[in-house]
């Protein structure tokens, strides 16, 4: 089977990218030949093809990516395309970054009426809404992976697409590359790098995107929180880092948090923690969280995130609304060591079956009941 995955831009950070990453090796064992249609792409990912048409702007370059990755797919004999962006000219769409429309509405809860105001007069957002409603009204469309439940819903109540072309499909996540038995390798050395005393509890963050991802909620519930032996690592490269900082050092709390941006290996990170916080406003499903899961540590996150549809308050993890800073503050003030272990070893086990394979083997039954013989 001939299929192309389009995504426009590669990072090693992204999420969205390593879960590409992890499909391609995992679809390779599963007879599958995967073209990739990228703009930039780090890295080797197989066959590659690069569309890289001139721009200026980020709307004349989502608009310039697609018309030369629909004229690319047009000369090319593939089976399937599966695109990660919004292009109308896919069999396949993968909502991994989730609803454009929803982001927006749930952004707005969070802003003043100026700020709101720009937001709808915001050209890029507007081209995005329009790509949007052409991919799922595309008579080209057979069918929609959602990376949660939360996503499916979203699509079927904003678009009406047929509940039997939405399948929610999970990422995938390497059990043995991330596992608890990191903290025996990284723990004792991370801490001591980062001047962190080895009884004290870490909560950690992991992303990109600073306001949709909700640092400067997590710094501000972080300063509330009643425990005053707990520190705050935030690992991502974010041009808001400098605002986040100085936030921290006027609620007092410079001193206990740590900004040690972008990693390219962050499993010592996650060895070095207690418990991964990720208090977004919008976040389809993070792979930093089944990440974290994966090596024993309990997540916060919120409704408007995708991972909430594992977590069992209070068994793995909390759930806090998005805006809610004080219910976060204390479920922050919960997390001492010892229960975080505990609830870190329920949260391993609730992702063991969320394998590689078995999401490969998900999307190849997928992609065979769409190209059957």
């Amino acid at each position: 089977m001939r299929l192309a995955l389009v995504r426009q831009r590669y990072s090693a950070y992204g999420g969205a990218e390593r879960f590409i990453e992890r499909a391609l090796g995992a679809l390779g064992g599963q007879g599958v030949a995967v073209t990739v249609l990228a703009r930039e792409w780090i890295g080797d990912p197989g066959g590659l093809v690069r569309c890289d048409p001139f721009y200026v702007g980020r709307l004349w370059r989502d608009w310039g990516f697609a018309r030369a990755v629909c004229r690319e797919i047009a000369r090319r004999p593939f089976d399937l395309v599966q695109s990660h962006e919004r292009i109308d000219c896919c069999d396949i769409y993968r909502a991994g970054d989730g609803v454009h429309a929803q982001w927006l509405e749930n952004r707005r809860a969070a802003l003043g009426p100026l700020r709101r105001f720009g937001l709808a007069l915001n050209p890029y957002h507007r081209y995005v809404l329009a790509a949007e409603r052409r991919v799922f009204a595309s008579p080209r469309l057979r069918a929609v992976i959602c990376n949660s439940r939360m996503v499916r819903d979203e699509i079927r109540a904003r678009f009406g697409t047929p509940e039997e072309r939405l399948h929610v499909i999970y990422n995938g996540i390497d059990t043995e590359a991330f596992h608890p038995r990191l903290r025996e390798a990284h723990r004792s050395a991370m801490r001591h790098k980062l001047g962190i005393p080895p009884e004290a509890p870490v909560h950690l963050f992991v992303g990109a995107g600073f306001e949709r991802k909700g640092v400067f909620r997590l710094i501000e519930a972080f300063a509330r929180s009643r425990r005053q032996d707990s520190l705050l690592v935030v690992v991502g490269r974010d041009k808001e880092r400098r605002r986040a900082e100085r936030m921290a050092s006027s609620r007092g709390i410079a001193s206990r948090v740590r900004f040690a941006g972008a990693q390219e290996d962050v499993r010592p990170w996650y060895a070095a923690a207690d418990s991964f916080v990720l208090p977004s406003l919008y976040d389809p499903f993070p792979n930093a969280a089944l990440e974290a899961m994966a090596c024993g540590l309990p997540v916060v996150t919120t409704p408007q995130c995708g991972t909430a549809e594992l977590i069992r308050e209070g068994v793995n993890g909390f759930v806090v609304d998005a805006l809610a800073v004080d219910t976060l503050a204390d479920r922050l003030a919960r997390l001492d060591v010892l229960t975080a272990r505990e609830m870190g070893r329920r949260a391993r086990e609730r992702v063991e079956g969320l394998s590689l394979q078995s999401m490969a083997e998900r999307l190849t039954t997928l992609y065979r009941s769409l190209v059957p013989g």
